[in-house]
């Protein structure tokens, strides 16, 4: 049976956890504004970490407490009254004790708040897991294991950081009790708050925050980042960084689960449209229902999901988007040429995402779900 030991809720499956994650790629802009408030002694409390899912948002919260515990009060200057010289980058020393700390979970000096518990107490963890899963929510009570951490003296006098993945996923017990912490933080505390969706947050709790807001990584980064991921993106990186809309996460996704030939497969089939090649339909379609699938079902839901997107774009452009499969430029080409047809696309889009994930929700015979969306696709093509 699997137990609350073998899950973190804020890894990647096939990929490193963010803190073990060496090298932060492709948020240089980010990094170079929190040294810099460092630098200049105004230093926020709390900092909101925006962006796509899956961008490097975690890793930086991860490099910044590294940075933060490894390097305290470096604006109080030395032992004879003389300020040390300003850190010029955000990386501390591969055998600096706080890296190995931080790797164990053991830091004294470090919070992490996320669903299922710290991480630290084994039973308290097993308390936010039920029937094989963690809570879908961080509860209001581990909340209150943060105001205990924060109500202890910091180790040495120095620096204490708190970690939140991700803020969006507190439920509003818990987010009001964050939001007291906000209003009156603690001393020599650095809150960084982890949020894909900065919309679902309290705006009082936004308001608190100074925000930094991280981009989708291009080609290069995309490629670099999947390697020391340890996934290969297989000469595929450019059609990676655009399916995945440049998250290192979701391309370590798309190629566990086989998305990039899955996306291939699905944009040759609607090419068949409005004549839909119906046996290679019904092949996809029971692909999707295969035993033990259902992570491929999902991800087929959502590959439909962003061909209509990417169809309704191209149209509204009026020009190509960068190709992400063989073929897909004249596809989008011949069945949205101009805004009245994106248009459609986009409606049709509107309509089949809930109707997909609803009936994913009520356990429809997934072979089924999938066919009939096929079906109707090529209805509208024609």
């Amino acid at each position: 049976m699997t137990t609350s030991a073998q899950i973190e809720p804020d890894r990647v499956e096939g990929a490193p956890h963010p803190r073990e994650t060496a090298r932060l790629i492709g948020q240089g802009v980010a990094e170079a504004a929190f040294l810099d408030a460092y630098n200049s002694g105004r230093l926020h409390h709390a900092w909101l970490l925006t962006g796509p899912r899956g961008v490097g948002k975690a890793t930086l919260a991860w490099v910044i407490a590294r940075f933060l515990l490894a390097t305290p009060e470096a604006q109080e200057g030395g032992l004879f009254g003389e300020a040390p010289p300003a850190p010029d980058r955000l990386d501390i020393a591969e055998d600096h004790p706080v890296r190995a700390r931080i790797m164990a979970l053991s830091e004294p000096g470090l919070f992490l708040l996320r669903r299922g518990g710290t991480g630290r107490d084994q039973d308290e963890r097993d308390k936010n897991f039920v029937d094989g899963k963690i809570a879908a929510d961080i509860l209001v009570g581990e909340v209150r294991k943060l105001t205990r951490f924060l109500g202890l003296s910091a180790a040495d006098g120095g620096r204490r950081v708190v970690i939140v993945d991700a803020a969006d996923e507190m439920n509003t017990s818990a987010a009001n009790a964050l939001l007291k912490m906000l209003e009156e933080p603690p001393a020599k505390t650095t809150m960084l708050l982890i949020s894909h969706q900065p919309s679902r947050l309290l705006p009082t709790i936004r308001s608190r925050c100074r925000e930094l807001r991280l981009k989708p990584l291009g080609q290069e980064d995309m490629a670099e980042a999947l390697r020391q991921a340890g996934a290969d993106p297989g000469g595929r990186a450019a059609a990676l960084a655009e399916i995945s809309g440049g998250s290192v996460g979701e391309a370590v996704r798309l190629i566990n689960l086989g998305g990039m030939d899955t996306y291939a497969e699905l944009v040759g089939l609607i090419g068949t449209a409005p004549r839909l090649d119906r046996p290679r339909a019904l092949k996809l379609a029971e692909k999707a229902a295969a035993r033990g699938g259902e992570a491929k079902l999902d991800l087929l839901i959502g590959l439909i999901e962003l061909l209509l997107a990417r169809m309704a774009r191209a149209g509204a452009l009026g020009r190509a988007l960068p190709e992400a499969a063989e073929g897909e430029a004249a596809l989008f080409a011949r069945l949205s040429p101009d805004a009245y047809r994106a248009r459609k696309w986009a409606e049709l889009a509107e309509e089949l995402g809930p109707r997909m994930r609803h009936g994913r929700a009520v356990n429809l015979d997934p072979a089924a779900l999938i066919l009939d969306t096929i079906l109707r696709i090529s209805d509208s093509a024609g």
